[in-house]
């Protein structure tokens, strides 16, 4: 059993609790939020659990073993080692950390204490990411990957009426590219590790964060390209392209649909039913570190999630979009 305390009381967590749920290792122990009502209220929809008001009685509280960090990433890095120094567990939603420098200090807090620190990226955890790494070697020599998630939001609308929400407020470390361009670098990391030159453009919005942009990651051998937008729809599938054929993905963040079209016309499915809400394979994987599991650590390792966070660095320094973060890191 593995007892959370939950950071956040928005939508996302409560996705994560349903998920939990599902699972016999899960429990819901403790809930934070800076009010002590909506923190009540958040605790008794799920059953009850306990309440606390200030981050730091959390950390120190013998009730909890792992926390789950869903705040705005601005405050993830202080959060996370904070409980990680008192030898809580950190599961942290996506981005880690506002600039790849938080993230190389939130591992090392975790080294430090003996501790596990994941990235909650659910689509790297699903069973079929791990049936595309397999099918990248039918393919190969890959010589490139296309990754597109580009979903208008509605909170784009607000922003043009003049009401900025959080979504993008560089005050909170938000954006496109920090709330669902990770999507798209995350895999393409974990497939083929550190690129050699990242490239960057994109639409600055008036608050500071970027609307949209396009990355493109230079390797000896191939290239890969990840298009992202929060203020434009697409319908466009990811792609990875190699001399033996094209392996076709629906919804990167969801892996729904994996296919590779040879070049003699042939096609061969290697999806697999995902039956299981997305975050439970994230939880699955979490409490498989915990618990030293053979294999654990090579899926949304650390390693992974720091080379994406100095990816996604570079390419904010070349969009010009800065958060206060990028001036007071810890």
């Amino acid at each position: 059993m593995v007892r959370y305390g939950i950071i956040g009381t928005n939508f996302i967590t409560e996705w994560f609790i349903e998920a939990g749920k599902t699972l016999e290792s899960f429990q819901l122990a403790a809930v934070y939020s800076r009010t002590k009502e909506r923190a009540e209220t958040f605790a008794d929809k799920y059953g009850g659990a306990e309440v606390f008001t200030t981050i730091e009685e959390m950390a120190k509280s013998p009730l909890i073993d792992a926390v789950y960090i869903a705040s705005p990433t601005s405050l993830h890095a202080e959060q996370a080692i904070l409980f990680m120094a008192h030898g809580k567990h950190v599961l942290c939603e996506k981005p880690m950390a506002s600039h790849h420098k938080e993230v190389e200090q939130m591992v090392r807090a975790a080294e430090e204490n003996g501790v596990i620190l994941m990235e909650a990226v659910k689509s790297t955890a699903l069973p079929n990411f791990q049936n595309l790494k397999q099918a990248v070697r039918k393919v190969a020599p890959v010589r490139r990957m296309v990754t597109s998630y580009c979903q208008y939001s509605s909170r784009y609308d607000a922003f043009k009426e003049g009401t900025v929400l959080n979504a993008f407020n560089p005050q909170f470390s938000n954006g496109a590219l920090m709330d669902i361009g990770l999507y798209c670098l995350y895999p393409i990391v974990d497939l083929f590790g550190k690129p050699d030159k990242v490239r960057a453009s994109g639409i600055k919005l008036s608050s500071g964060v970027d609307g949209e942009g396009t990355v493109i990651l230079a390797y000896p051998e191939m290239e890969a390209v990840a298009m992202y937008s929060k203020i434009t729809n697409s319908s466009l599938p990811s792609e990875i392209q190699g001399e033996k054929g094209t392996i076709v993905i629906n919804h990167i963040q969801k892996l729904s649909s994996l296919k590779i079209q040879y070049l003699d016309g042939s096609e061969e499915n290697v999806r697999v039913l995902q039956d299981k809400p997305d975050m439970v394979y994230e939880i699955e994987v979490f409490h498989n570190k915990i618990h030293r599991l053979p294999g654990a650590d090579a899926v949304n390792s650390l390693d992974t999630s720091k080379l994406t966070s100095e990816v996604m660095t570079s390419a904010r320094d070349q969009l010009k979009v800065r958060f206060p973060a990028d001036d007071s890191r810890l």
